[in-house]
Parts: C-alpha cells; structure tokens; sequence
C-alpha cells in the first residue's frame, strides 16, 4: 500500500495569488477595494518600472494581483479572466450590497438543490461570479 508512503504523497499546495490583468491600475484598484470591498493589502512600487497591487477578498485566503513589470503576467491581455468564484453567505445581500456601490450586477440564478450565482464584470471585463451554497451541501 502505497498511501502513507510520504515520498508519494502531494505535498501541501495552497492557491493564494490569482493575477488579474488589467489596463488602468488606479481604476481597477478603486474598483475593487471601493466598489466590491477587497483590502488593499499592499501598493508598492519595487522598481521605477514594477508596481505591484495586491488585494484580498474579505475573509478570504486568496488575493488577486494586477500591476505593470511583472513578466509574463503583465503581458495578460486585460479583460480576458473568466468565472472567478466568490463564495459567499447570502448572495442576494452581497449583491444588494455591490449594486448599491455602483456594481452592474446579473440577476440571481438558482440552480438545484440552492445553489445560487450572481456575476459581474471588473471595468475591463474580468468576470466573477458570486455563489451562494446551502450549508450541509
């Protein structure tokens, strides 16, 4: 039996930057920490040609990053993430919640069983879906 052998065992792995491509980085970043309420955990400039934005979801462990100078991911085309997944709670009040910061907001859908999302779209068109799952689900 080979699974508790710990030289074949997957070492521990944790998603917490997703990067964000973006064409205006003061737009993006008010949009984010203003109308959908990141924490704007860091603004740093490293270098005369590097700024590095980071901001993290409320009560979430992963951030999302934009900025220029940063390789491979400032040559991302802005606009072209899709379908990141913001778990929340109650999604009818986040929404409620986004909508009243000026958050252009789709219509609730409802799946079987409870599931529920709700998307919208970063000023460069980046798209997030906001789920709602049941407990005990």
């Amino acid at each position: 039996m080979t699974e508790n052998n710990p030289t074949n065992s997957t070492p521990e792995m944790r998603l917490e930057v997703v990067p964000v491509p973006v064409a205006d980085i003061d737009l993006a970043k008010a949009f984010y920490a203003e109308k959908v309420g990141f924490h704007v955990d860091h603004d740093s400039y490293p270098s005369e040609n590097v700024r590095v934005v980071q901001l993290t979801p409320p009560g979430s462990a992963c951030s999302i990053v934009i900025g220029t100078g940063l390789g491979e991911i400032s040559e991302m085309k802005p606009g072209t993430v899709k379908g990141l997944h913001l778990v929340v709670k109650d999604i009818r009040q986040t929404r409620d919640i986004l909508m009243g910061r000026g958050v252009e907001m789709g219509e609730v859908i409802e799946y079987p069983r409870g599931i529920k999302f709700s998307s919208f779209r970063d000023p460069d068109g980046n798209s997030w879906t906001l789920q709602e799952i049941p407990p005990g689900l």
